[in-house]
């Protein structure tokens, strides 16, 4: 119930994604990297103000009841912009400030909905589990921004915003309907600075965890490609809305396959090779998709982006979800959530500084390279990572084994 009501907002989400970033460049009528890339710092400065708070509230107390107050929170900003875009008064710094407030609700959001998986499922079912989020995210990423792309030709800007509002009550009359969830509430210790500094310590205890999470960083922040979007579909591929919608959609499609090829498989060897292949693959396609010139091989280049990084994604979080105990797996998440946001989110101010004195293109070729540097010298940094198999002895345990 939970996957589908995710699948259901996650496709909301993604559709105000994609529809932000055209509505910037509408706004200001010319290409702007800059006020692209400002909707990063947007997002990630009230994650990094307020996801230690987020991790140790869903430590402390209950992960579905948090999930309540975000979803509800979310909807609330994502009517904010419906009602100031059909009143015709929006302005850039309105898009700004409601996705900041947005931004400080995930903070707490997303240490809840990642650190209530474990409670749900046995251990061994985890990587399957984490899969199957990967899908529902993806295939929200694949219609979100395709119907972004449909709903500004043909309804309009405000619709996008609308729609994502009454997407989040699908999470909300799931969590209804599932009733309470069993968690591990015995070694809470409580809204504290020792509680949130309990949590970095056990980061950086285990070299395994924080290894995935740095490189995680530098990844996404290198090769932030969909910042640029906007300006790579109207002014270098000369498409207009519907493939606008189609180019954010590629990514997906291939994370969406890759998660549900991985889904299959019940047993993943030899986990940290596999990750680290992943990331340069990663790498690899965004130079790709920074060199094409054509629609369809942009759109074969993205593909390829979204299922190497797909791939990446699920054997990480498994890495992560199952060598945290559940006492300290939402503080865990929550310093992750500043790894996995920030890296994206200071991507995109990277970007547009790079774009505006060197060129788009440039831009994304020079964030592929960067992906690829990165991962040999933490793959350097951290040589457990390298042969990290994926069957090594597991300290976490969940209410759901």
């Amino acid at each position: 119930m939970l996957w589908a009501g995710l699948l259901v907002s996650i496709a909301g989400s993604q559709m105000q994604l994609a529809a932000i970033h055209w509505h910037i460049r509408e706004l200001t009528g010319t290409p702007d990297p800059m006020a692209l890339g400002f909707i990063g710092l947007a997002r990630i400065l009230p994650i990094i103000v307020f996801s230690l708070f987020g991790g140790t509230f869903a430590d402390t107390f209950n992960r579905r009841t948090i999930l309540f107050i975000t979803q509800s929170l979310m909807a609330l900003t994502a009517a904010a912009l419906a009602v100031l875009t059909f009143l015709g008064s929006i302005q850039i710094w309105h898009i700004y400030l409601i996705t900041a407030i947005q931004a400080a609700a995930i903070a707490f959001d997303g240490p809840a909905r990642q650190a209530i998986v474990p409670n749900l499922v046995p251990a061994k079912d985890l990587p399957n589990a984490f899969s199957l989020n990967s899908i529902a995210f993806n295939t929200g990423a694949v219609i979100g921004p395709a119907l972004s792309g449909v709903v500004i030709a043909t309804l309009g800007q405000g619709y996008t915003y609308l729609f994502n509002a009454i997407s989040f009550l699908a999470v909300i009359f799931a969590l209804l309907a599932i009733g309470d969830i069993p968690q591990d509430l015995k070694k809470a210790s409580g809204v504290s600075l020792t509680a949130m500094t309990d949590g970095i310590r056990f980061i950086f205890s285990r070299r395994i965890i924080l290894s995935t999470m740095v490189m995680d960083f530098f990844a996404t922040f290198f090769a932030s490609a969909n910042t640029m979007m906007p300006i790579v579909a109207r002014d270098i591929l000369h498409v207009g809305e519907m493939g606008y919608g189609l180019l954010i959609s590629a990514q997906a499609i291939g994370s969406v396959t890759a998660g549900i090829v991985v889904s299959q498989i019940p047993v993943i060897r030899k986990q940290g090779p596999v990750f680290l292949t992943a990331v340069v693959t990663f790498g690899l396609a965004t130079i790709a998709f920074g060199l094409s010139n054509s629609f369809l091989l942009a759109i074969l280049t993205l593909i390829c982006i979204g299922a190497a990084d797909t791939v990446s994604t699920i054997i990480r979080n498994t890495i992560r979800q199952l060598q945290t105990p559940d006492h300290i797996r939402g503080r865990m998440t929550s310093i992750n959530q500043i790894f996995f946001q920030g890296g994206p989110q200071l991507g995109e101010v990277e970007s547009g500084l790079v774009a505006t004195a060197f060129g788009v293109p440039f831009a994304i070729i020079s964030g592929g390279i960067g992906t690829i540097l990165a991962a040999g010298l933490i793959m350097m940094k951290w040589p457990q990572l390298r042969a990290f198999d994926g069957h090594e002895p597991s300290p976490a345990t969940s209410p759901a084994d």
